[in-house]
């Protein structure tokens, strides 16, 4: 009865979907103030709908109900609770919908929170995100239906995919939906503002704080899942160039360059044109990574579904959207007026080579990934495009990109002094030099393009300090007057300080791991030891033992540094009978910023095992960077002008005359 409740639940957001995308958008055309006030309560009470289905699917796992066909596929009885409810999206129709409840949520946040907007504009972009609801509803209830009943019900599930039985599997998707799926609602206010006619400052205004939420998801979504694909798939490495991965990248690039041309808008009416196109090509790119996950035309361990009709409907989504925003796009572009003038060396100039970077870094992307789908379906031949391809063109474009960074904010509005900027910046020059040369002296000398990228990491994060000293005049001024400046000033310069020095730290994790790990393959019995660096790695003996749904063959290991014992690892290899499947499971030891990594490869009758150890030296940088970058997002976002957005004109109030 629950599973129907939940399904009734979701027909009933379709239709009422159905009336948000319409009612107010004829309100708002009219300039019918009954009709555009229907769309904030149809929206929060779409939310609540999905939010009730949702919540009846998790309750069909929680107790294990076999009735329902996608329990059944993916979940057992013996399942940790835990995964039994993160299985509720570890599959196609449970994750589809997750993606419409992030919708609806977004929707009803505008609804709430969009007081300051004008009514018509709150109309339309409600209309424009149930548009796309109305879309992935029908999606859901036609091709994905989560609620599924079977005549007669098996005693017991499949279980669900044991690579996604992982607390990373917890929170990967859902930040990365939200990220995904909070993309929309830039799109809707890009196209709402295209029928409107009023595209300027305030709008630009108005679309940062649900772009920079968008971006702060994508940032830690992407991460989350760099992270898990390290320590789950056993493989040692935290980034493969997978299309799918690659699907996340180009959203998030877009983004980015949207974050900083919607800066340019709001401060100088300049780049209108521009803000808008990416506001839509942000969500275009992903609705291209949902197709790619979900139409069967990869085949990939992020992978849901390879099921054509699926395929064909989000294509005909994708065209639909894609294809109407930049259509429209091209009817409007003429009409809007070209705002602010600037000099090409200035703070606005440095922001548009951002964008370029970006924007051209993001089509590299895409062409990687594009091209081998396209060619098997034209000629039928097979190629892959790895690393390779992404070190001789994404780099090139990413690493002047980031040289520029430091620049950006010590120029001037509308005309700026190089000169000037670059004395500002001696302090960062300097400490990327120092940081270059140590780097060389810890490491033997090389190889040179990784010294380089440690001194492009301390440059980035020294050029984010330097900028925010000479915001504060720190050392310029009195410390009390330098105190004083840093209290008023607005919480986004803290932000962008953040966000800036976190792509410092990354950067100089992702060069660390990447040019001086050592990797260790070796087979090993019980009482061997292997000397990795300082330390000593022995092989005390192996641990049988049951979880609630698998069997693990676990092998301890004793790390001794000096000759004293510092760690035990234990890494394993688990079965899972429901799926017959195997999966290794590391062991990850972090001394300071750097990890001792140990994953098993066969073990043998005789008692020998293939051992692989890995020592990372500053890994976790990789990952420490994004989550600073995300904060520098929430400290932006709980800036006071983001929050309340462009001040509404006050109204008017009629003088009664005195009696």
């Amino acid at each position: 009865m629950i599973a129907e409740l939940g399904h009734f639940a979701l027909v009933l957001a379709l239709v009422l979907a159905l009336v948000q995308s319409t009612v107010p958008f004829i309100g708002a055309l009219r300039g019918d103030a009954r009709l555009t006030a229907v769309a904030p309560y149809a929206a929060t009470t779409q939310f609540l709908l999905i939010g009730l289905s949702f919540a009846a699917l998790i309750h069909a796992y929680v107790v294990s109900d076999f009735s329902i066909l996608n329990v059944v596929e993916n979940s057992h009885s013996a399942k940790p609770l835990l995964y039994k409810i993160t299985g509720t999206w570890g599959n196609h129709e449970g994750s589809m919908l997750l993606w419409v409840l992030i919708l609806a949520l977004f929707g009803a946040l505008v609804a709430v929170f969009g007081t300051n907007l004008p009514d018509r504009l709150k109309a339309l972009v409600l209309s424009v995100q149930a548009w796309i609801a109305s879309a992935f509803l029908l999606f859901v209830l036609f091709t994905s239906n989560p609620f599924l009943r079977l005549g007669q019900p098996p005693f017991e599930g499949d279980d669900l995919n044991p690579v996604l039985q992982d607390i990373g599997l917890a929170i990967h998707p859902p930040l990365l939906y939200l990220g995904y799926v909070g993309c929309s609602i830039s799109f809707a206010f890009a196209v709402a503002a295209l029928i409107d006619g009023r595209i300027d400052a305030a709008w630009a205004r108005w679309v940062r704080p649900w772009t920079l939420a968008a971006w702060m998801f994508l940032t830690l979504g992407i991460a989350m899942g760099s992270y898990w694909a390290y320590y789950e798939l056993g493989w040692g490495g935290f980034w493969f160039w997978d299309p799918v991965e690659n699907a996340s990248l180009m959203p998030w690039l877009a983004t980015t360059a949207l974050l900083h041309s919607a800066i340019v808008m709001e401060k100088r009416d300049a780049l209108k044109i521009w803000t808008i196109l990416l506001a839509i090509l942000a969500f275009s790119l992903s609705l291209i990574g949902t197709f790619l996950v979900r139409s069967g035309v990869l085949t990939s361990v992020h992978a849901f579904a390879s099921d054509p009709t699926r395929g064909v409907f989000i294509l005909v989504i994708l065209c639909v959207f894609i294809g109407g925003a930049l259509a429209l796009f091209a009817f409007r572009a003429g009409a809007l007026a070209p705002g602010g003038i600037f000099a090409p060396l200035s703070r606005e100039g440095a922001l548009v080579v951002n964008n370029i970077f970006l924007t051209a870094a993001a089509a590299t992307v895409i062409v990687g990934t594009l091209y081998p789908l396209v060619l098997e379906a034209v000629t039928g031949d097979r190629i892959s495009v790895g690393a390779p391809f992404y070190n001789l063109t994404f780099a090139p474009l990413v690493v002047p990109l980031l040289l520029l960074v430091p620049f950006g904010p010590m120029l001037s509005w509308k005309r700026g002094d190089i000169a000037a900027a670059a004395e500002r910046l001696m302090i960062a020059f300097g400490a990327a030099l120092l940081a270059g040369i140590l780097a060389a002296f810890l490491s033997g000398g090389g190889p040179i393009l990784a010294l380089f990228g440690i001194a492009l990491g301390a440059w980035l994060i020294a050029g984010a300090l330097s900028e925010f000293a000479a915001r504060i005049k720190l050392g310029a001024a009195p410390l009390a007057e330098s105190l004083r400046r840093a209290a008023g000033l607005p919480r986004a310069a803290f932000g962008t300080t953040f966000a800036h020095a976190g792509v410092g730290v990354m950067v100089i994790g992702i060069v660390a791991a990447t040019a001086w790990p050592t990797e260790t393959i070796l087979t090993m019995k019980p009482g061997d030891t292997v000397t990795v660096g300082s330390r000593t790695i022995t092989l005390d003996g192996f641990l049988p033992r049951a979880g609630s749904n698998f069997r693990e063959n676990a092998v301890r290991f004793t790390v001794r540094e000096g000759g004293a014992p510092v760690a035990v690892m234990e890494p394993s290899k688990r079965q899972f009978t429901a799926r017959a499947m195997e999966t290794t499971e590391a062991a990850i030891k972090t001394f300071g910023l750097s990890q001792l990594y140990i994953s098993l490869g066969d073990i043998g009758e005789d008692g020998a095992t293939t051992v692989r150890i890995y020592w990372k030296p500053l890994v976790t940088l990789i990952w420490l960077g994004p989550i600073i970058m995300a904060l520098g997002g929430l400290v932006s976002l709980s800036d006071r002008r983001l929050r309340i957005g462009a001040p509404r004109p006050a109204r008017r109030v009629a003088s009664v005359p005195a009696e």
